[in-house]
């Protein structure tokens, strides 16, 4: 008995673990003419092994989530849109999230970070 509760305190702390280093990043912020997003930085422990510069159309929020070494999710949204889009390395491509931004053709990072949060993780 006493392994049995060890060995659900190890995996409860592994899979806690896991989601304390997943974080939204918002590497386009929605701006009104077409720019470089924010630097998406390569890490050892993070799915992205090479730092890249994404250029972002105007209008677009978007978000990353280096959830894990073999799983990045995606997240985006248009400021005079009124869906989200989203998508994940779990295969498949970026569609739609199926989520209404919040305020109907005026969306925001919220919604963005949203649609992340709905992709696949497997």
């Amino acid at each position: 008995m006493k392994n049995i509760i060890m060995g659900s305190v190890l995996a409860i702390a592994a899979v806690t673990s896991l989601s304390a280093n997943a974080a939204n990043t918002s590497i386009c912020t929605g701006a009104g003419a077409a720019a470089n997003g924010a630097t998406v930085t390569a890490s050892a422990t993070s799915f992205v092994k090479q730092t890249f510069i994404p250029k972002c159309s105007a209008n677009v929020f978007l978000t990353g989530d280096d959830a894990s070494a073999t799983l990045y999710k995606v997240g985006a949204a248009s400021l005079k849109g009124r869906f989200t889009f989203g998508g994940s390395s779990a295969g498949g491509a970026v569609s739609s999230a199926g989520l209404a931004c919040a305020t109907a053709g005026a969306c925001a990072q919220s919604d963005a970070n949203a649609a992340a949060a709905a992709a696949p993780d497997s």
